[in-house]
């Protein structure tokens, strides 16, 4: 077909393109869509440059003037196509969310630019799109992580084919610290960096723990004892009032001498001496008062047996210190009758070594213990 036999074609079908656009019937609506699809595969390997930015040009002033049910049409049709006309499919990746959400998804031609224009001044629709793209290169991820929106950095997290930068991914590692949503996506990446996996250990829950050990080429040995410095780091950052000072030194010294025993801890309970108790369990597990207050009160019994486990206090033993600090109770707790036979299930099951990486693992992260139990429970 020569030169002005091909313009005539298109200048044909631009005369009819504008007759369908100013038919505002839904047959006129849906012969225009068909027509400029057709346009597209028609012409889309033998258009020269000339002929194809004078469509260009014509289809963007009707884009424009066309209702919102033809542009959605529109966009369905051209979102798969590499003819389509990059100008267009850009227009309407900038449109209405359920006429841009197609090209968002799915066009090959958007590129960068594009995309990190739309993440900037459209709406978080838009960018959760963009997010669930196949494939992102790594200035469109830094673009949607600078949005600072959960949802849409957790849809980029779980989106395998987007490449985030090992910088972007170090900063939503840090980040999960306490944006507990991002823990889960990161850990599933094949990309994670392992120095970063590591790093996660010490602050994910304990059936990520469980997961990083499964998953991951980690030894957890390394990782306990990594997590046992800074539990011992920990322990002795917290001050402490200095009216306690006589019975921590007391307690100190009973160690010292091998003196301090389970059957002294349970004897100085029993007189009712109780901060000396709570220095003594601290000393003999190795955490501070303050920290071993925390770990046999703040909980529903857990605690008291891990700790009790910990320091090599035997079942009878137990039985005694728990009945002694039952009494002294006015929490929730004490009204649960079967409390005693759930701690003495809960005691037989866990072994010394166990309880003590658990209370290792309890200074730093509060939540460790019953993560854990709840994880024995599940798989009983």
């Amino acid at each position: 077909m020569g030169a002005s036999a091909s313009m005539s074609v298109i200048a044909h079908d631009v005369r009819s393109l504008i007759d369908l656009a100013h038919d505002r019937t839904t047959q006129g609506r849906s012969h225009l869509v068909t027509a400029i699809g057709d346009l597209m595969s028609d012409h889309g390997r033998i258009l020269t440059l000339q002929e194809r930015a004078l469509i260009n040009d014509i289809l963007k002033k009707l884009i424009q003037d066309v209702a919102r049910p033809v542009r959605k049409a529109l966009a369905e049709k051209l979102a798969l196509s590499p003819h389509a006309p990059r100008e267009v499919t850009t227009l309407l990746a900038n449109d209405e969310f359920d006429i841009a959400s197609p090209i968002l998804l799915n066009s090959p031609l958007l590129e960068d630019d594009d995309l990190m224009e739309i993440v900037r001044h459209r709406t978080i629709s838009h960018r959760l799109a963009i997010a669930m793209r196949r494939s992102l290169n790594e200035p469109v991820c830094d673009a949607l992580v600078a949005t600072n929106s959960v949802d849409v950095i957790r849809a980029l997290l779980e989106n395998h084919g987007a490449k985030i930068s090992v910088a972007t991914m170090a900063y939503l590692c840090d980040q999960s610290k306490t944006l507990d949503v991002y823990q889960e996506p990161l850990l599933r990446r094949s990309d994670l960096p392992q120095d970063l996996v590591k790093k996660m250990y010490y602050w994910v829950s304990a059936a990520m723990r469980q997961f990083i050990v499964e998953n991951f080429p980690v030894d957890p040995v390394e990782l306990d004892l990594t997590l046992g410095q800074i539990a011992q780091q920990a322990a002795h950052s917290v001050s402490l009032p200095a009216a306690e000072e006589p019975a921590i030194n007391l307690a100190r010294q009973l160690a010292e001498r091998e003196d301090l025993t389970p059957d002294i801890i349970v004897e100085t309970l029993r007189r009712g001496e109780t901060p000396l108790f709570e220095a003594m369990l601290g000393e003999r597990i190795g955490v501070k008062p303050i920290l071993a207050r925390k770990l046999i009160y703040d909980s529903h019994g857990e605690g008291l047996v891990v700790a009790c486990r910990a320091a090599g206090i035997d079942r009878s033993s137990f039985v005694t210190l728990f009945m002694l600090m039952q009494r002294a109770r006015t929490d929730p707790m004490t009204r649960d009758p079967y409390l005693m036979s759930k701690s003495l299930e809960l005691f037989d099951r866990i072994s010394t070594d166990a309880a003590k990486k658990m209370v290792d693992r309890w200074t730093v992260d509060p939540e460790y213990i019953k993560s854990i139990i709840k994880l024995q429970q599940r798989r009983r």
